[in-house]
Order: structure tokens, then sequence, then C-alpha cells
């Protein structure tokens, strides 16, 4: 998979006389260019480009003079029959990456090709050699026009890749397969081994099971435990000041993509607009990718009707299945052209200069970061018990957990939104696995494991916490049930992971990704034997369990609800939230609709994997002002 991007080539629309042309032409006042030529001499960016993000040209006012300025007559490919054959006798990716598109072959041989990017005499070269030699009479047409027109002739073909190719590429990296073979045979066996044994041994199995259960539980607490005091102590979290920032200079500033998939948000859309909007970026380079479901039709229409940016676009995702996040964002992956590319979800508002930093974050980092990670926090904290309980879990796992998984240098799953990536190195990975329907938390183990380092940037996406338990359950059992495929998928070559990013990163990976949904499985049968054992008298309980497994029980009980209200009250801390404190005494209720959604999971795991539970947006009653 290629971006759609990349090549830079010297333009007509950049001379003086295309400016003369929009002028003798009343396309623009002579204020107007003036200003676009400040933009330009600032941004670096085309002018063409600039008339268009910043709303003084319409595309298709500007395709009629370009027209006129290359010597051909415009197009619109909305209306054109294209020759299949000829039109795949190259893959969509060359037509998007170099801004032309044959559309048929006349009688005497000429092909019509549409261009978007002039008719110099190299570039028609270029193009009548790869047509086999053939004459060829341009037609003059816009970027876009070639996109959504290699989206409606490739549309299997871009549903097939996003779907597939990190199948195809690595299939044991997909968690298109739930289980492997092995995993089949070993938890067969397993399985049956424990039912013999609990036949001939009931109690005892009993007994080796909670003591399991026990040091799964001891060990996932202790190690957030001591990863989030390292993050507390250690403040390893990219500081971009706000001099870094403004000391940047626009024309140095790469092209950025941003992704927004969206799935029935209709009723939120608009605000979506208005949050991205206000991100401190050049808009001749920046794109948004708004990617819509094709049959999510009251979705498209509320984008449509809140007239977005000229910088907005959208991209119609083809059906397919999965139907999932992660598939649509490898066919926006398939059109973005820019260098660095970062995914928002529809209620996001991230501060407005959470790009620039990212630039700077990178630059620092060098090509071995493949990621840099902002911070989540929600808006609407006080709203109600809920809400407050999913924004101390949040404040404590980005400020102080990821902060510590970046200081010990280990595997940091990423956060579904705000993910800055170096779109190359995206690519490199093989994209989002849409199988897996936590495909974040996938993409950062599969980074570690190549090699590549995922930071953390002193920026904040607000969002909108869940309000409602329904819906928490199911955000929440997507989410685990994620992290179930994850550890699935990286624990069919177990060795091979372990040799690739070594003892620590592994231990850590088992104990947060494979040990957080294995916690909580066990949160609810633990609060019962503890409850059994703290009520019923002691006597009848000796008849079923041995006193040393009751107290390592009650202690594991009390000291893993102790360290977890704990790091719940840390959360507040950094960000002044202070009337959040004392609600962290209900995290062990908290835990309880965790293990509630882990089991859940497990079930969709065995009837349905790869189904996106989707979560309700839009149903706070707070408004976020930005």
């Amino acid at each position: 998979m290629t971006p759609g991007g990349g090549v830079r080539e010297a333009r007509t629309a950049d001379s003086d006389a295309f400016a003369e042309l929009l002028l003798r032409a009343r396309l623009v006042t002579p204020e107007t260019l003036a200003y676009a030529r400040q933009v330009k001499d600032r941004s670096g960016a085309h002018i063409d480009q600039v008339l268009i993000s910043e709303g003084l040209l319409d595309s298709e006012s500007l395709l009629l003079a370009e027209a006129q300025a290359w010597g051909i007559h415009p197009i619109d490919l909305e209306a054109v029959s294209f020759d299949d054959a000829l039109v795949r006798r190259f893959p969509g990716q060359t037509y998007l990456s170099e801004n032309w598109l044959p559309i048929r072959t006349l009688a005497n041989g000429t092909i019509i090709v549409a261009t978007a990017r002039g008719v110099a005499p190299h570039r028609v070269e270029r193009v009548r050699a790869l047509l086999g030699g053939a004459q060829v009479q341009f037609v003059a047409t816009t970027s876009w026009g070639i996109k959504n027109a290699c989206l409606r002739l490739f549309r299997a073909e871009i549903a097939e890749e996003a779907a597939n190719e990190l199948w195809r590429q690595n299939p044991a990296m997909s968690a298109r397969v739930t289980f492997s073979r092995g995993q089949k045979v070993g938890g067969a066996l397993a399985a049956v081994g424990l039912i013999v044994l609990a036949v001939f041994w009931p109690v005892q199995v009993v007994i080796g099971v909670i003591a399991a259960a026990s040091l799964i539980f001891l060990a996932g607490t202790s190690f957030k435990f001591i990863v989030a005091m390292r993050g507390a102590r250690y403040d390893v979290v990219e500081r971009v000041s706000r001099r870094q920032v403004a000391e940047l200079d626009d024309r140095d500033l790469p092209r950025y993509t941003v992704l927004v998939p969206v799935f029935r948000e209709a009723n939120i859309v608009g605000q979506l607009i208005s949050n991205l909007g206000s991100i401190d970026y050049p808009t001749e380079k920046l794109e948004v990718l708004i990617l819509i479901e094709e049959e999510d039709h009251e979705t498209r229409d509320a984008v449509l009707a809140s007239t977005p940016p000229a910088h907005f676009r959208i991209i119609t995702i083809p059906k397919g299945h999965p139907q999932t996040k992660p598939r649509a964002c490898n066919v926006g992956l398939y059109f973005a052209t820019g260098d660095f590319l970062v995914i928002y979800d529809a209620e996001d508002t991230p501060e407005p200069d959470q790009l620039k930093k990212a630039v700077v974050a990178f630059r620092r980092g060098g090509d071995a970061t493949v990621c840099v990670q902002a911070s989540l926090n929600y808006f609407n904290d006080s709203e109600n018990v809920l809400t407050r309980m999913f924004t101390l879990e949040y404040s404590y796992w980005f400020d102080y957990m990821l902060a510590g998984l970046d200081y010990g240098d280990l595997p940091i799953p990423l956060g579904g939104t705000s993910n800055h990536f170096r779109t190359d190195a995206l690519i490199e990975l093989g994209g989002w696995d849409p199988y897996n329907v936590t495909e974040d938390a996938d993409l950062g183990i599969r980074a570690s494991a190549l090699g590549y380092r995922v930071g953390v940037i002193n920026s904040t996406t607000m969002e909108e916490a869940n309000t409602s338990i329904p819906n928490f359950i199911r955000q929440r059992s997507r989410w685990i049930k994620g992290y179930m495929q994850t550890s699935l998928v990286h624990a069919r070559q177990p060795i091979a992971l372990l040799r690739q990013i070594g003892m620590r990163r592994f231990l850590a990976f088992v104990l947060l990704i494979a040990g957080t949904p294995l916690t909580f499985l066990g949160v609810i049968p633990f609060y019962v034997v503890t409850a059994i054992t703290v009520v019923a008298p002691l006597e009848i309980v000796e008849q079923f369990f041995p006193v040393w497994l009751l107290w390592i029980t009650l202690l594991n009980f009390v000291i893993g609800n102790v360290v977890m209200i704990y790091l719940s009250m840390m959360g507040p801390y950094k960000r002044g939230t202070f009337h959040l404190v004392l609600w962290a005494l209900l995290n062990p209720l908290y835990w309880v609709l965790h293990s509630i959604a882990a089991y859940k999971a497990l079930w969709q795991l065995l009837t349905n994997p790869h189904y996106w539970e989707k979560t309700e947006h839009g149903l706070t009653t707070h408004v976020h002002s930005h």
C-alpha cells in the first residue's frame, strides 16, 4: 500500500501568467491574489493550492483556469465512460501518485488522458512511455477528480486490499484467523487435561485455579503500579514548548493528513468539523479525510450540510468485510498524501497546536520514531459517576502509565485516536489490522517488534466520556476483545517475538496485553471468593479451601484494589482536577463493570471475533467549548 501523494512537480499554475489569467477572468481580485501570494511565500505551497484551501476559489473555476493555462480542455470525470482494460494496465496507486488517468483510446490510436498536473514536455514523455509510446491527448481535471475516479474504478481492489493486505503479507500477524492450529490443539489438550484432573481431584483443581488467578491478578496490578510510579517520577513525555511551536517556519512544515473514520455519527459531525477546523496548521498543507461507510447516507448528508472547508474531503468506504474502523483507515491510507498522518474520532477536540508539536517531536526522535501519541481526556468529566471514573482511568493511563512505558522503553499500546504516524513507516508496518477490534494496541506491538519507537507528547485531545453503562460495556468489551486478539496473534510465534523485542519487553507485553483481560476475567470470581471468606464461618470454608489460600486471596483483594485506587487518585494531580480524587474509592465497583465486559468480550471472541461493537457518541448533555 502506498500513499496517494509524493510527486512534487513544478506546476504551470504557479506562474505569473497563470495569476494574470485568473485576474483577467475575474476569478480573483488583485487583493485576493496578493493575499494568496503572501500565504504561498510563507508556506511554500503552490498558489492554486492556497486559493483552494483558503476558500478563495472553487475547484470548478480553478479547473477552467488551469485548462486554459495548459491549453487543453477541461473534463468532468464523473460523466466519463472509461475503458476498463486500458485503466487497469496500471494499479490505482500509479495514477494517484502521478495525477493522471487514461480514459479511452480513439479510433486513430490516440489515448485520452486526464491530468491534474499540467502538460510539461517531460510529463508528456513520461505518460507516453508508460502507455507504450502511443500518442496522447490530455484533458484537464483536478486531483480529487482523479481520486474519486480511482475509488470508483478500483473499488473492489481497494476494498480487498484494505481488508486483507496485512493478512497476505504476514498471515501470522493478522487476527483474521482467531486461533492458530497450534493454539487450537494446545487449548483442547489443556481443557481435556483440566477436566480429567477435575474429575479425580476437584478440590485441588479449584485450589490451583484460584491460586493461579491470584498470582495473575497480583502480577498485573503490581506491574501497572511499578510502571505508573516510574511515569510519575520521570517526566519523559516529549515536551514541546510554545516557543518551539512558534519558531516553526510554515515553508518547512510537512504535508499532514488527518483521517476521521465516522459511522452513524450524523448527530455530531457538525461539531467535528468545527473542532478540526480549529487546528493550527497551514490549510494548503493539510488534508482532512472524513471516512464514511458507503451505506451511511445520513452521516454523509450531515457532513455536506455543515459546509466543510475546502481541505476537508469525504472518502467513501466501499462495502466489505469486516466493517471496522481499521479497514476504513486503510482505505484512507490508500488516498493519503501527507508525510505524516493522524487519526481522530468523531467526538475529538485536539489542542490546536497538536500537529505542530508532533512535527517537532518527530524531528527530535529521528527515523526510529514511528508514532507519537497525544493524551486523551474528557470534557464531561463531572457529568455522572461513570464519567468521573472514566476520566480518572484515562488520566492515570495517559499521564503516568504511558509515560512509564516510554521511560522503560517498553511496548506502548496506542490509543485509538490522536496517534500521529510517519506515513511511510505506517505503510511498512502494513497499516492497521482490520480484523483486530483494538487495532491500535496491535499496531504498537508490531512497531516495537520491528524496532520502532512510540513516543508521548504533551498535548491533549478532549473526548466525550461514556455516560451510559450499556454503552460503556459495549465499548469496553470491544477493547478487551481486541487485547485478547492481540495476545493470541503475537502468541503464535512467542520465541520469535521474544528474540525480536527481548525478555523485558516480552514480559511487559504478557503482563499488560495478555494480563489485562485475564485480570478482568478474574475480578468477579475473585470478589466472590473474598466475600465468602469474609462472610462464611471459617470452619465451613476450611472444609473446601486451605487457610493459606484464603489469606492469599484476601491479601490480593486488598493489595490489588488499594493499588488501583491509589493509581486512580494520582490521575487528577497533573491536570488539577482534584474534585475527582475521592471518587477513586469506587474503583472496585468500576472494575466489576470491566469484568462484565471481559466476559462479554470472551464470548464474542469465540462466536463473533471480528464484530465491531459500535460506541454511541453525542449522548452527553455537557457542551465542550474550545
